[in-house]
């Protein structure tokens, strides 16, 4: 039998691929409180320095003279990064983002080349224990560098955790992991932001927010390899191990379970193809270079429209940390919106994803023709958040649909890449509002044309909806991929005439 009949066999969606899938899902909230981190420990207070006869003090003499009037604990407030030394707060934020896209372009290839879970356990085990660095910190020096390499950890094991979320169930249930995985960070960071409500010392904090990365950990260790890659590397015998281990928990006996044998006697020569992809055959083979191209504008433009459109609503005054908790629950209606529709034969992965791009363009459009501070519904702010809503839900129907446009033996490679293009997305996106200078609307025409434009080049994609995974680079052939619809087409055709008798 192929994968997808085992998976059947074993169960989708049983109660250990259950137990599995929820303990990757709820990691999201420790990774989420981790990327939110230096919202709140790099909070900025009032402060007021005493100015005797107009002299310029040095940074040294200034921290006998300045005073801080707000009730904030703070890396500001202990190592006095205001002024002068201001930048290094953003720095230290940077890094981290620094640190995400080399994570995603290194973790990637190097999950599908020795196996997901000991990338995904090595990776959790060392931002747990950067985290604890983080919380621990000497100095700035020392804190600015765990930042790094948390972010470095952050960015790869967050692929990983979601591509095994995918690879763990059958093909039907990976939307819905898919969109779990996205709806638990945006739910971490509002409870991030609960969390740093009740416990306001910035040590204190960094530390209770590491610490459940603990017992996630422990949790991940239990885990086994993905038996998609291993069948896709070859090793058939350790996939249908793991499969009737999977039956085993669930409760089926699975006794005949047999995966077959691909190309017997070529099979050492496929092995070393399959070794040797990389991000390399994202650029040599055909297929994969055009979805690549399309998707990594895509992501770009996920990240531009989501990071611009953040920093645009959080220009609201109020409580910090209940803005850290909207920044999050504002996401969570897109991701029911996904599961209704990617699931829809009429809409689907790749009308879906196109159609809230295209949305969330034209929400920016309309703030173009709307004067700012109408205090009425439609204003600039509302219109701006419900963008942010749909590029919300474009951005979760991208991880998914890229995920099952890639084969399983460059998955990882193909995730990797197009997030690095996300996270450039990201850094450019907070220089987009002093666009401004030229023309008001101007940074909200960038973040229309840019929704527009990836919405219409996502068209470009083939769907996915009902379609057999792919495990090798050999079943992206046109004539591999005709048989496959064939079969696809019949098997409708079939259901048809049996429901129509």
């Amino acid at each position: 039998m192929d994968l997808e009949e085992a998976f059947q066999a074993v169960g989708e969606f049983g109660p250990y691929q259950k137990w599995a899938v929820a303990v990757l899902v709820l990691t999201q909230v420790y990774m989420a409180c981790q990327s939110m981190l230096i919202v709140l420990v790099g909070a900025t207070p009032e402060y007021r320095i005493e100015q005797q006869q107009g002299v310029p003090y040095s940074h040294q003499e200034l921290l006998q003279h300045v005073t801080f009037t707000g009730d904030i604990d703070s890396i500001v407030t202990e190592w006095f990064l205001i002024k002068q030394q201001a930048y290094k707060v953003g720095l230290a934020g940077s890094l981290f983002f620094a640190g995400l896209l080399v994570g995603n372009v290194v973790f990637g290839p190097l999950s599908d080349k020795i196996g997901r879970r000991p990338v995904y356990v090595t990776g959790l085990f060392f931002e747990v224990v950067f985290g604890y660095v983080t919380a621990f910190a000497p100095s700035y020096e020392v804190f600015a560098v765990s930042r790094l390499l948390v972010g470095l950890m952050n960015g790869g094991i967050g692929l990983v955790c979601f591509v095994l979320t995918q690879e763990y169930v059958g093909k039907s249930y990976w939307a819905m992991t898919g969109t779990l995985t996205s709806m638990m960070f945006a739910v971490g960071i509002a409870l991030f932001g609960a969390l740093g409500y009740f416990i306001r010392p910035w040590r204190n904090l960094a530390t209770a927010a590491n610490s459940s990365g603990v017992l996630f950990f422990l949790l991940s260790a239990t885990l086994p390899e993905s038996p998609r890659w291993l069948y896709s590397q070859g090793r058939t015998e350790r996939a249908e191990e793991v499969l009737r281990y999977m039956a085993l928990r669930n409760g089926n006996t699975a006794k005949n379970l047999m995966l077959q044998r691909v190309a017997t006697p070529t099979t050492k020569a496929a092995n070393r193809g399959n070794r040797g992809t990389g991000v390399l055959q994202l650029v040599i083979h055909p297929v994969l270079r055009l979805r690549t191209m399309v998707l990594m504008y895509v992501w770009y433009a996920c990240s531009l429209v989501y990071y611009g459109l953040t920093l645009g609503a959080g220009e609201t005054s109020g409580s910090r940390y209940m803005n850290v908790a909207m920044y999050g629950l504002v996401e969570l209606p897109a991701y029911p919106l996904c599961m209704y529709f990617i699931n829809k034969h009429w809409a689907g992965r790749r009308k879906s994803m196109a159609g809230f791009l295209c949305l969330a363009g034209s929400a920016c459009l309309c703030t173009t023709f709307i004067p700012e501070n109408t205090g009425t519904l439609l204003s600039v702010m509302s219109l701006a958040l419900l963008g942010k809503l749909m590029v919300s839900a474009a951005f979760n129907i991208a991880y998914v649909y890229t995920s099952e446009l890639y084969p399983t033996v460059i998955r990882n490679a193909g995730l990797g890449v197009c997030s690095m293009s996300c996270r450039v997305g990201g850094i450019l996106a907070p220089f987009v509002p002093s666009m401004r200078a030229l023309h008001g609307s101007m940074p909200f025409t960038v973040f229309c044309l840019s929704g527009l434009s990836a919405g219409c080049l996502g068209l470009l994609l083939p769907e996915t909806l009902n379609r057999p995974a792919a495990e090798t680079l050999e079943e992206l052939s046109p004539t591999h991929s005709r048989v496959l619809e064939s079969k696809a087409l019949l098997y409708e055709d079939e259901k048809w005439k049996l429901n129509n008798k």
